[in-house]
């Protein structure tokens, strides 16, 4: 079984390029029980970002989200999130944005469209400045490409 110390051990070797993080973030969605959907969340998230083919870098994005839904609005605060809502914008961003690197433009305005509808949940600091910015730059690319 995986705890959030595992789990934010991996993610931290994942997001600093070292090597067998993205093999880290594996092994800890292999001990994640099926049912433990905040944990799957986060490292589905992840798992994302550490995929070279675009494929299966949205299929983990798809699966991150899935993961998302049944998720208590308390879920994730042993990890420093105190509403799992503030998650939700991050992770329509990059699900749409991975639909419109595949065209699949009409599925990247609904991601968009679910993001934006959700960003009063960030914070107004650098994390949600960053994600209300990807949102914003979406938003534009779809206006332009889509």
């Amino acid at each position: 079984m995986s705890g959030w110390d595992e789990v934010i051990a991996a993610v931290g070797a994942a997001q600093q390029g070292r090597e067998g993080g993205h093999e880290a973030l594996l092994a800890q969605w292999e001990a994640t029980a099926v049912d433990d959907h905040a944990r799957r969340c986060v490292l589905a998230h992840y798992l994302a970002d550490g995929e070279p083919e675009l494929a299966e870098e949205v299929a983990w994005d798809e699966v991150a989200l899935r993961e998302y839904a049944p998720l208590a609005d308390d879920a994730l605060a042993a990890i420093g999130i105190p509403s799992t809502r503030g998650m939700a914008p991050s992770l329509h961003l990059n699900l749409g944005d991975g639909y419109l690197r595949q065209g699949r433009v009409d599925e990247a305005r609904t991601q968009l469209a679910a993001g934006l509808e959700a960003a009063d949940a960030l914070g107004d600091d650098g994390y949600g400045a960053l994600v209300l910015g990807g949102l914003e730059r979406l938003a534009a690319r779809l206006a332009t490409d889509g």
